[in-house]
């Protein structure tokens, strides 16, 4: 009977990590940082994919600001619209800078239309919990390794662009043309060997970028 009940609780704990949701491990590791020392309100999130995630230095970047990094793993917008209630609402920022959209892309089903969509879903949920907190995008990037996608990128950045005018209190960050050489194509020395993240001279383009729009 025991060793019955024993191969229950094994099976029962499997059956548990086999349905997690994608990232759960990483958001229960920023719960317990918060356990461990909580976040002061009104800072800044920043939340998104893997290029906030990497910004190891974020903080030292914006000295003059508290930076909360939320980035997480290779997510999508479905992904941080999930867990905005878990590691974005809860800190009542005074600001959400949000990078994401370009991993969205790699499903080949997925338009432009579909992400603006989905931004405008996360957008909403945003505002709803935070109605005078600011809400900042930055635009897709033009990875070297995504080139085929480009155009989809484009059309949803432009898109994304012109909702956040219709809207109060919101900013769209604009470093796609900055990542671009003369002739429109990415800039590789902006990243590193995968030609997908970035490196130094990357990170410097979002901060100059990002930092006069920061509260």
């Amino acid at each position: 009977m025991k060793l019955f009940v024993t191969i229950a609780l094994i099976l029962s704990s499997c059956m548990l990590t086999a349905q997690e949701r994608p990232f759960e491990k990483e958001i229960r590791e920023f719960k317990k940082a918060d356990s461990v020392e909580q976040p002061q309100s009104n800072a800044i999130v920043f939340v998104g994919s893997s290029s906030f995630r990497m910004w190891k230095n974020v903080q030292d970047a914006f000295p003059g600001h508290h930076i909360i990094n939320r980035g997480f793993g290779g997510s999508s917008l479905p992904h941080v619209i999930a867990y905005a209630e878990d590691i974005v609402i809860p800190y009542k920022p005074k600001q959400v800078v949000i990078y994401c959209g370009e991993n969205d892309f790699m499903n080949d089903t997925v338009t432009s239309d579909i992400v603006v969509n989905r931004f405008i879903t996360l957008y909403k949920k945003l505002r709803d919990a935070l109605p005078r907190t600011e809400i900042l995008y930055v635009s897709i990037k033009p990875s070297p390794s995504r080139q085929h996608l480009m155009s989809k990128m484009a059309a949803a950045n432009t898109a994304i662009r012109k909702f956040l005018k219709s809207q109060r209190r919101t900013a769209f960050v604009d470093i796609w043309h900055n990542m671009l050489d003369t002739q429109g194509s990415p800039r590789k020395e902006l990243f590193l060997g995968d030609m997908l993240h970035m490196n130094e001279k990357g990170y410097a383009i979002w901060q100059k970028a990002l930092e006069p729009h920061l509260k």
